[in-house]
């Protein structure tokens, strides 16, 4: 690869961009009015919030005590309030409270009365007090003895209220504070009557001392607001770069003269990732600073208007720093996902649509450090996006030793997913049925009209996906739906419907509606002879290895409590059941029902890609999702990898079926076992992998079984040198 067609290429499309008034105005003008807009708004809004009035209905306040009094006129009592805004801004509407519905056969009219006032919006909330109520509080501060259930009812003043308006429900916690404060102040006058001391209610009061420092606790603020505005930016900013350097180029007739230059695609591909990576830090980091500013600024102003420190505080600016650190490797990840993503549009309008799933893939890794129960250690280090917003978070908040462990981890997983999502960028220019795709008018009818009529051998990429969603969300609705059983009858039955009607069922249906050859998209062939024990030594050899992977991913990602108490019944009715029925039921349905989905029908269509690795991974990623629970989804997809390898090795899925059953088997035997953890000792573990590796190696040596998009990728990926003419 040529570096300097590299520099052109960059120099150019830079260029371009700079032309664009759309960019430019977006990078550069829109966080100079949107920051400083939107604390004006968030001011204007919260002074409106303030200042807005609570209308209250107070029914029966005639036969409220004349001491301690909580109304005078038509307020409340300042000293009640939680300040002097409060009292000023609760407007009271006093009744005679002669009809309160407290009465026998009129409780329930009276609250229908009563929602229907609120929800008029005549008022915002109802507080009600019984008759008597005033008589029956002296009485019970005179009454030495117990108060009996009658009477605590009779002093039981009520709130009506609306949850679903916020008007009502800001009443609500008004009067709330208003009582309760009025109810210390009587238990104090009572306390003080009596000649008792106000410890007798209250034995000893608890106090508060946060031992972090003031920088601390705003750094905390910070740790969580800053890198999510950053990522949200660099991957705003990385796409619609994207979409105007691919399929805007398309649109405009400019990619064909590109491609016919001296460039190769792999240098045209870094040459506008280099582009697309400078545009997405350039609004991050803009963003940033404009956002880090006017927060100075207005916490400045606001502890100067109050005369004291705020607690949240202006951001660090040691954080500015981390941020441009940690924006390196992950605006390389987004513009390479932007990138190819932006290869795959047929046009910029088409292009702009794909970017609601990919924030919505993206959104969650950066909602989950912002919880507060979820801290820095190594398994969240390893989750892609997650794991640098939290080394981020801990080096904002100064705690560097905990940063100092995981940010190998954190790095390494981030940069490996860069470099995944670059060669998939570079597969995307490199595939000519997608960068030469044309625009078309899509219709439901002749969509499934040429996808039945057009059948090729073996399923398409999208009939491949079709399926496995449909699969996924089968089993999703179907596990929603269904119950614990009662019994192992139940829940062996239950096991061998899902098997057969949500998982092997629509594989097979496709496989005769979608396709001209299902035998050969199933890979319903026998393989070398040799390749039969070779599967079944290798599921034994690998079962110590893969135990010990599964218990050191419930050790990464310790299973909730919740979730373990769900599993016990399950277990129980595990050891009640036949071993030969769990055999059936948990080993060989599984083993047959899902390889020929996954193995079968999916992972055919994924191999029209032309990248075998890619096909095995991604239907191992399907594989291990349908498990449900995410430990089990993890271990899954490690074994769906192996099991793919066999079957673009050996060409058929007895092996895979032959792998499955006995890998299934031995976790069923092993269970039954007094004494199977010997059986995983570092001896056997270690043994069994050096013995799975060498069965591996020799499938490897099997004669290759390929596509032709797999051949032909091989001959892109190789190119052979142009005859010399002489």
């Amino acid at each position: 690869m040529k570096w300097l067609n590299v520099k052109l290429i960059f120099q150019r499309e830079v260029r371009d961009q700079l032309r664009d008034r759309r960019t430019m105005f977006t990078i550069f003008v829109l966080p100079l009015l949107l920051y400083p807009l939107m604390g004006m708004s968030m001011m204007q809004v919260s002074q409106f919030l303030r200042e807005h009035p609570t209308k209250i209905l107070v029914l029966g306040a005639d036969q409220l005590p004349a001491e301690p009094r909580l109304i005078e006129g038509n307020r409340f009592l300042s000293e009640y309030c939680l300040n002097q805004d409060d009292a000023r801004l609760l407007e009271l509407s006093l009744g005679d409270g002669e009809e309160t519905g407290y009465s026998k056969g009129k409780q329930a009219s009276f609250e229908q009365r009563m929602q229907a006032v609120i929800d008029r919006g005549e008022f915002d909330a109802v507080l009600v007090f019984p008759p008597g109520f005033g008589r029956r509080l002296a009485d019970a501060a005179a009454d030495s003895g117990e108060v009996r259930q009658p009477q605590a009812d009779a002093i039981r003043p009520r709130i009506f209220y609306n949850t679903t308006k916020d008007k009502s429900r800001m009443a609500h916690d008004r009067i709330s504070f208003v009582l309760r404060a009025w109810r210390e102040h009587m238990v104090a006058a009572t306390l003080a009557r009596n000649k008792l001391p106000a410890l007798t209610t209250r034995p000893f009061q608890v106090e508060y001392r946060d031992v972090a420092p003031v920088a601390s606790r705003r750094a905390a603020v910070w740790s969580k607001v800053l890198p999510f505005v950053v990522l949200i930016w660099a991957l705003t900013g990385a796409f619609y770069p994207a979409i105007d350097l691919c399929a805007g180029e398309k649109e405009r007739g400019t990619l064909e003269t590109l491609l016919c230059s001296p460039a190769g695609r792999n240098e045209i591909v870094f040459g506008k990732l280099a582009t697309v990576m400078v545009f997405s830090m350039a609004t991050a980091l803009l963003n940033l600073l404009v956002m880090s500013g006017t927060a100075t600024f207005a916490v400045r102003q606001l502890e100067a208007s109050a005369g004291q420190p705020l607690a949240i505080g202006s951001p660090p600016l040691s954080a500015i720093w981390l941020l441009v650190l940690a924006l390196v490797p992950l605006s390389a990840l987004f513009s390479a996902l932007a990138l190819g993503i932006a290869t795959f549009a047929r046009s910029a309008k088409e292009g702009q649509y794909y970017l609601m799933p990919l924030l919505m893939i993206t959104l969650p890794l950066m909602m989950l450090p912002m919880l507060p129960a979820v801290e820095l250690d190594l398994g969240t280090s390893l989750i892609p996006v997650s794991g640098v917003m939290l080394l981020l978070r801990a080096l904002i908040e100064g705690e560097y030793a905990r940063a100092a462990q995981f940010t190998l981890p954190a790095m390494g997983v981030t940069i490996l997913c860069c470099h995944f999502a670059i060669r998939w960028a570079i597969d995307q220019f490199n595939n000519e049925s997608v960068l030469f795709r044309e625009g078309e008018r899509w219709r439901l009818d002749l969509w499934m009209k040429n996808l039945i009529s057009q059948r090729e051998d073996t399923p398409t990429f999208a009939a491949a996906i079709m399926c496995g969603v449909l699969i996924l969300m089968m089993r999703f609705f179907s596990s929603m739906m269904a119950s614990t059983p009662g019994h192992w009858q139940g829940f062996v039955t239950s096991t061998l419907l899902v098997q057969i009607a949500f998982i092997a069922t629509p594989a097979l249906l496709m496989s005769i509606m979608l396709t001209r050859r299902p035998r050969r998209t199933l890979l319903l062939q026998m393989p070398h002879l040799a390749a039969i024990p070779a599967a079944i030594g290798l599921a034994v050899a690998l079962h110590p290895a893969v135990v010990k992977m599964g218990e050191f991913i419930s050790w990464l990602y310790p299973m909730s409590a919740e979730t373990t108490r769900l599993l016990e019944p399950i277990g129980a009715m595990l050891n009640e059941a036949p071993l030969s029925v769990l055999l059936l039921a948990m080993a060989l349905a599984p083993a047959i029902c899902e390889e020929l989905a996954f193995r079968g029908f999916i992972l055919s269509g994924f191999r029209h890609m032309g990248h075998r690795r890619s096909a095995v991974l991604l239907s191992a990623v399907f594989f291990g999702v349908t498990h449900g629970i995410l430990q089990q989804s993890i271990s899954a997809t490690a074994v769906g990898m192996v099991l793919g390898y066999l079957a673009v090795q050996t060409g058929s899925l007895l092996p895979c079926i032959l792998f499955h059953f006995t890998h299934n088997s031995l976790l069923l035997i092993a269970g039954r076992l007094p004494n199977s953890d010997l059986i995983y000792d570092k001896t056997t573990v270690v043994l069994g992998t050096l013995a799975a590796i060498s069965i591996l190696l020799w499938v490897r040596s099997l004669p290759k079984h390929y596509t032709d998009e797999e051949k032909r990728q091989g001959v892109l990926e190789h190119p052979q040198p142009a005859p010399v003419i002489k």
